[in-house]
């Protein structure tokens, strides 16, 4: 009776990755620090090893 279980843990994974997907948008609109940090906070609870994307000063050069 595994693929029950299988089915289970598919659809958990699914729907915390569509979460995070909401979160991560929510977090690129954040207004201010304070917010950005709630939501990431709200990210790490959810997948605690996720980490923030480093976001580069520099634009990079187009040839």
């Amino acid at each position: 009776m595994a693929h029950v279980e299988r089915k289970s843990e598919l659809r958990r994974r699914r729907t915390r990755r569509a979460k995070i997907r909401k979160l991560r948008a929510k977090l690129a609109q954040a207004k201010n620090p304070t917010e950005a940090e709630q939501i990431i906070a709200k990210i790490k609870r959810i997948s605690p090893f996720w980490s923030p994307p480093e976001q580069s000063q520099s634009k990079p050069t187009a040839k």
